[in-house]
């Protein structure tokens, strides 16, 4: 069966298509190293969303950590296997569109944890992810995310941008209160990661 194209990028058949598939090269079978390093610099647990949670490997790390992860994924196929390997207590999988967030959800998070949903999402649509993380949060709330520094060419997903373009996406609603790298990463990408962490305006 061919891949689904790419102009079906932001509906939940194409990604459905490459979890069947096993076409999933960003899925390294457990959560981000830099999430450990990550952990280290917040303040003790509360409620994090995690957008584009895929199979869950963070939502789940983050509830053996004390959070109350709450992973959203619009990908039924990705859900059903972040379901199937289940979780510790605190772990809890959204079937969902993170730019339609449920009411229910809007609003209630301390935290949004970003790894390789905004890199995978149109460029178009960036703006909309801003928006989308601003309104999860509540006042105060923060968002942390491990995005990667490859500037090449596309050959999408995943899509590459500068910081300076980080800067103009997030400046509107947030402010960047640190940046640094990772002590630890994905094999393979020692230098391409970096952490930022940003503060909802209020």
């Amino acid at each position: 069966m061919p891949p689904a194209p790419l102009d079906n990028l932001d509906q939940p058949a194409y990604w459905d298509d490459r979890y069947r598939r096993g076409d999933t090269p960003w899925d390294r079978g457990t959560h981000s190293p830099a999430l450990e390093d990550a952990l280290r610099r917040l303040p003790p647990p509360g409620r994090v969303l995690v957008p584009g949670c895929g199979v869950g490997h963070d939502v789940r790390f983050l509830a053996v950590c004390g959070w109350q992860a709450v992973g959203i994924d619009f990908s039924p196929a990705a859900i059903a296997e972040a379901r199937r390997r289940g979780g510790p207590e605190g772990a809890v999988y959204e079937e969902g569109d993170f730019f339609a967030l449920p009411q229910r959800l809007a609003g209630s998070f301390d935290l949004v944890w970003e790894h390789t949903c905004f890199c995978a999402i149109p460029p178009e649509r960036r703006e909309d992810y801003v928006r989308a993380a601003y309104g999860a949060l509540r006042p105060g709330g923060k968002l942390l995310g491990v995005f990667f520094l490859r500037t090449g060419p596309d050959d999408p997903p995943p899509y590459s941008f500068t910081l300076k373009e980080l800067d103009s996406y997030f400046g509107c609603r947030f402010l960047l209160e640190a940046e640094w790298l990772p002590s630890h990463c994905y094999p393979g990408r020692e230098g391409e990661e970096i952490l930022r962490l940003f503060a909802r305006k209020d």
